[in-house]
């Protein structure tokens, strides 16, 4: 039966199809066939059987391949979709960091915005500072003197004490003239030393030639200077207030007028017309001064020898300054006579008329302003 294949029952079969006996055979040729036919369905079934289990076992046999396969996938799918995860992740935090540093942006030019005018404010208020600083300096550079203003003031201070102890020595303005001179005194102790000095200074300034007198003029200066307190404008105020209390309470004449009066006890050659214009030269003839007057003219003469020199200095009435500073010089050698009495005398009084020393104070606070 295992070697009968499916060709022999289709010769069977043709065998009986083809006999010419249809009448008696074909019973028996049903009866033939049909355990044939079992056959073929048994082989049928028992191949279509071998092809399932074929299959079957190739099914197994191919399983844990697709399993891996299919696992394969499935891992891949899920990375597929964690890389999208990640992906979209990374985007979303790409655009949050991008908004993060927009915004980050923003605030930093907003910050250096207002740093720039932050920054313009503080310049502004430097430049104001450094305006306040420079007029802070330019009103201290004024308020300190120079060293010519200085000595100007030492100067002044000199003939105060001078004149307020004349003044209190001849009892003029008696109830005031003995304090006063004891203020000015203890700021000027050497006043006829002091301004003497200056003239000779002056003159050696001139003419260009120096001694041991200029050291010795030095030395008096620094030691009046640490006693006329500092060096500022209120030294200068004080000495000009000073001054204008002497001339409105008329001390330098009252003084003039004693001096001549001594003079004129002294003398037997004065008349009556001398007496009342003791300085007019029409009315004089020389004649010899009292003890006191060769000493105020000294004193005087060294006083127009100092203020011409710093106005030539200064480009002040130049020419007349250095007409007046040689005359002055050329009467510093000689001994003081009646005439020169009159010259010191008319002297100051042009002094004054051209505002000599408040030109020279302008002039001097004008260089402070330049520098």
């Amino acid at each position: 039966m295992n070697n009968v294949n499916i060709h022999e029952c289709r010769f069977a079969s043709d065998i009986g199809f083809n006999s010419k006996d249809t009448g008696d055979h074909r019973e028996a040729s049903a009866l033939h066939d049909e355990p044939f036919s079992l056959i073929c369905c048994k082989k049928k079934t028992r191949m279509w059987y071998t092809s399932s289990y074929l299959r079957k076992k190739d099914a197994r046999k191919w399983r844990p391949d697709f399993e891996s396969l299919r696992n394969r996938l499935l891992h891949l799918e899920k990375g597929y979709h964690w890389k999208q995860t990640v992906k979209q992740a990374a985007l979303k935090d790409a655009k949050q960091t991008k908004d993060v540093v927009d915004k980050e942006i923003l605030s930093l030019r907003s910050e250096v915005e207002n740093a720039k005018d932050e920054a313009t404010a503080v310049v502004r208020q430097l430049h104001g500072a450094e305006s306040e600083v420079k007029a802070l300096r330019s009103m201290t550079q004024r308020m300190i003197l120079t060293q010519k203003e200085m000595e100007e003031v030492v100067l002044k201070s000199c003939w105060l004490a001078r004149y307020w102890g004349l003044s209190a020595r001849y009892g003029i303005c008696a109830d005031i003239a003995v304090s006063k001179h004891e203020y000015w005194s203890s700021l000027a102790p050497l006043p006829f030393e002091m301004v003497v000095s200056a003239g000779q200074k002056a003159k050696e300034e001139f003419s260009e030639k120096g001694d041991d007198e200029n050291e010795k003029r030095s030395k008096l200066v620094e030691d009046l200077n640490d006693r006329t307190r500092e060096g500022n404008i209120e030294s200068m105020l004080s000495v000009e207030m000073g001054l204008k209390e002497l001339a409105s309470l008329k001390v330098e004449e009252a003084i003039v007028n004693a001096l001549a009066q001594q003079r004129r006890e002294n003398s037997v050659r004065l008349s009556l017309s001398d007496i009342k214009s003791p300085c007019d030269p029409k009315f004089m003839e020389a004649f010899e001064l009292s003890q006191e007057e060769p000493e105020d003219v000294l004193f005087k003469e060294a006083w127009l020898t100092y203020f011409w020199r710093r106005a030539k200095a200064h480009g002040i009435e130049e020419d007349t300054a250095k007409e007046r500073l040689k005359f002055w010089i050329s009467r510093s050698g000689h001994s003081p006579s009646s005439h020169d009495a009159v010259d010191v005398g008319e002297g100051l009084m042009e002094l004054r008329k051209l505002g000599i020393e408040h030109r020279l104070w302008e002039a001097s606070r004008k260089e402070i302003d330049q520098d």
